[in-house]
C-alpha cells in the first residue's frame, strides 16, 4: 500500500518519536509493533497510551514539543486537530474517520476496506512498519491486536488484510492456525473450567455448572487427570472431535440457534515462539492478558509483555489478569440483577461507579449473551467516570447488515449534548456530561431507529 510506504519514509527521515496508544490489546500491539521498528530503525522514542483522544489530551501532547509524533490505535476522529499540534505527525488507526486531509493517515476505510472485520489498528501500523525495514516476524503481534479486538467474530476467521498479514506470520515462523473450538482458555485452563465458563453459546446445563461439566466429560470417557488438570491442548484430535460433536448435539437438542452452536468452532491462532500452555501461546488470550494491564492502569507492563519481558512484567500481568477476569464476573452479574432497561431501538443499563469505565465495553459485549437480554436491539452501557459518563455501545452483525452504525450515532449523539463519540458500526464509544443520560439516550434511542429502517 503506497500510504503505508510514504508514513514509513516520514519516519525514517526522523530521529526519535513520540508513539500515542490506546489502552486496549489492540492499543499495546500497535504501540509494541512500532516500537519495535522504530528500534530496529535505531530510532530513540518514548510512549503514552491514552483513554481517549480529545483537546486536553492534544494540548498535553503539544507541550512535548516532539518533532514526530505517531498515533497508533486512536487520532483518525481528530485529524483536523492533529493537524495544529506543529509537529510531523503519522496516524495509523482503523476506527472510522473523519474526511481527513492529513498527508499521513492510514485507515483502512478512506480506501475502501473495512476497519471493524478486515484490518486491525495494530494490522495498519504493521503495514508502516514492514515498509520501514524487515519485520514480518512482528505480524504475531499484529494478528494479537486483531483477535482482542473480535475482527474475527462474524466469519469465526481472520479476513481482508488481517489475513494477508496472518499468511505472512505463518510464513516468517511465528504463526500458525487451525480450525479448532473457539472457547476461551485452551492453553491454559482445565477442559472441565473451558467448558464451565463457555458463554457463547450458553450450554444448557454445563455453562456455569462444574459438577455438570466434570459429569458430561466422564460420560464420553474422557480422562481429566493425568499428572495435573488435563487442558484442551492435551487432548487427541479424537477426543477433541467428541468433545465438539456431543456439545453441538447438546446445543441444538436445547433449542439453542444454530448461528450460536456455529461459533463453537472456527479458527484458532498459536504463536509459536510462545511457550506451550501458556497465555501468550494463544493469540485470544494473549490479548486478554494484554486487556487485564492497560485497562487497569498498567499499559507499561502490557507494553513491555510484548516488547518480550517474560520476568517481572509478565508476572504482573498474570497478577493483574485474575483480577481482570474477577472484577468481569462480578461485572455480569451486576448486569443480570439489575437487568437492563428498553427504549423503542436499544436496551441500557447503567453501571455507576461498580464497573470501572474501562472495562464496561467488555462487559456490555458480554452481556449480549445473558438470558433476557434482546438480541435484536443494541446495548448501551454507563458508567460514572471521573469528570463525565462513559458510554460503550454493542451490537449484532445483524443488526450492522440492517443499517446500524453505532460510531456514527454515538458520535452524533454524544455531539448534541456535548461529548464526543465514535469507533465502530458494530462497537463503538462516548464520553458525555454528567446529567445528560436520558437525552443522550432520547437522541440515540431515534437516530438508530432512522437507520435501523433504512432497509425497510
Amino acid at each position: 500500500m503506497q500510504k503505508a510506504a510514504e508514513c514509513a519514509e516520514a519516519i525514517k527521515r526522523h530521529t526519535s518519536a513520540v508513539v500515542i496508544s490506546h489502552i486496549d490489546a489492540d492499543g499495546l500491539t500497535s504501540a509494541a509493533v512500532m516500537c519495535k521498528a522504530l528500534d530496529r530503525c535505531g530510532m530513540e522514542y518514548e510512549t503514552r497510551f491514552l483513554k481517549k483522544l480529545d483537546l486536553p489530551a492534544l494540548s498535553e501532547i503539544a507541550d512535548l514539543g516532539a518533532e514526530l509524533i505517531i498515533f497508533t490505535d486512536l487520532g483518525s476522529s481528530m485529524s483536523d486537530e492533529i493537524d495544529k499540534l506543529g509537529s510531523e505527525v503519522i496516524i495509523a488507526d482503523h476506527h472510522q474517520p473523519k474526511k481527513s486531509q492529513h498527508k499521513y493517515h492510514l485507515n483502512p476505510h478512506l480506501f475502501g476496506i473495512n476497519g471493524t472485520n478486515e484490518l486491525s489498528g495494530a494490522g495498519a501500523t504493521y503495514l508502516i512498519a514492514q515498509k520501514m525495514g524487515s519485520n514480518s516476524d512482528l505480524a504475531d503481534l499484529a494478528i494479537v491486536g486483531a483477535i482482542g479486538d473480535m475482527q474475527d467474530m462474524r466469519t469465526r476467521r481472520l479476513t481482508g488484510l488481517n489475513r494477508n498479514i496472518m499468511l505472512e506470520g505463518v510464513d516468517a515462523g511465528v504463526l500458525s492456525f487451525e480450525t479448532d473450538i473457539r472457547l476461551f482458555g485452551r492453553q491454559t485452563r482445565p477442559i472441565y473450567k473451558l467448558l464451565e465458563y463457555c458463554d457463547y453459546p450458553y450450554i444448557p446445563g454445563i455453562t456455569g455448572d462444574k459438577d455438570n461439566c466434570i459429569k458430561f466429560l466422564r460420560n464420553l470417557g474422557i480422562s481429566l487427570k493425568e499428572d495435573d488438570w488435563r487442558r484442551w491442548i492435551d487432548l487427541s484430535r479424537d477426543e477433541k472431535k467428541l468433545i465438539v460433536s456431543e456439545i453441538m448435539q447438546l446445543c441444538l437438542a436445547r433449542g439453542v440457534p444454530a448461528y450460536k452452536v456455529q461459533h463453537l468452532v472456527g479458527e484458532a491462532y498459536t504463536l509459536l515462539k510462545e511457550v506451550e500452555g501458556t497465555e501468550l501461546r494463544d493469540a485470544s488470550e494473549y490479548s486478554t492478558l494484554l486487556n487485564a494491564t492497560a485497562r487497569y492502569d498498567n499499559a507499561d507492563v502490557g507494553l513491555a509483555v510484548c516488547m518480550g519481558d517474560r520476568g517481572l512484567a509478565y508476572a504482573h500481568a498474570r497478577s493483574l489478569l485474575a483480577q481482570h477476569r474477577q472484577n468481569l464476573m462480578e461485572g455480569l452479574k451486576l448486569v443480570k440483577e439489575q437487568g437492563v432497561l428498553a427504549l423503542q431501538n436499544l436496551q441500557y443499563f447503567h453501571a455507576g461507579d461498580n464497573i470501572r469505565e474501562t472495562i464496561i465495553g467488555i462487559i456490555a459485549g458480554m452481556s449480549g449473551n445473558i438470558e433476557g437480554i434482546n438480541r435484536n436491539l443494541p446495548i448501551i452501557a454507563f458508567a460514572d467516570s471521573e469528570e463525565d459518563i462513559k458510554v460503550s455501545a454493542r451490537g449484532t452483525q445483524d443488526l450492522v447488515h440492517q443499517g446500524l452504525n453505532l460510531a456514527v450515532a454515538l458520535h452524533e449523539s454524544a455531539k448534541e449534548v456535548g461529548g464526543a463519540g465514535g469507533g465502530h458500526d458494530i462497537a463503538a464509544g462516548a464520553t458525555i456530561p454528567r446529567g445528560t443520560e436520558r437525552e443522550f439516550l432520547t437522541i440515540l434511542d431515534a437516530k438508530i431507529g432512522k437507520q435501523l429502517k433504512k432497509l425497510v
